[in-house]
């Protein structure tokens, strides 16, 4: 809202609201580093590297040739760690069994 008062063309009036509002120091090579990451976002690179581990793994398993060989080695692998529990567990039920043939009486 204007007042009639105010004049819009008065020149201290200007230089007032100019000086009011100081504009800051940039840091020591702003531009320089601002032209470093423009360069890195648009570097080839870059984009190589966003790309992730798991998904570069995925794309490889999921060709023909390999789906079967990681199907066969995880299939090994299952029953590797089944046959690991299974020991441990027929290990632990051996000796329970000696521990209730030694001393029935302290487990009751």
């Amino acid at each position: 809202m204007k007042t009639p008062d105010q004049n819009p063309e008065d020149a201290n009036l200007s230089r007032a609201l100019r000086s009011a509002r100081p504009t800051p120091k940039l840091p020591p090579r702003f531009q320089e580093g601002v032209w470093r990451r423009i360069a890195e976002a648009e570097s080839p690179v870059r984009e190589a590297s966003r790309a992730a581990w798991l998904d570069a793994i995925t794309a490889l398993v999921m060709r023909p040739r390999f789906a079967f060989a990681t199907a066969a080695v995880l299939i090994f692998a299952g029953a590797l760690l089944g046959v690991r529990e299974a020991s441990q567990a027929v290990r632990q039920d051996a000796q329970a069994r000696y521990v209730a043939t030694v001393a029935p009486g302290t487990l009751r």
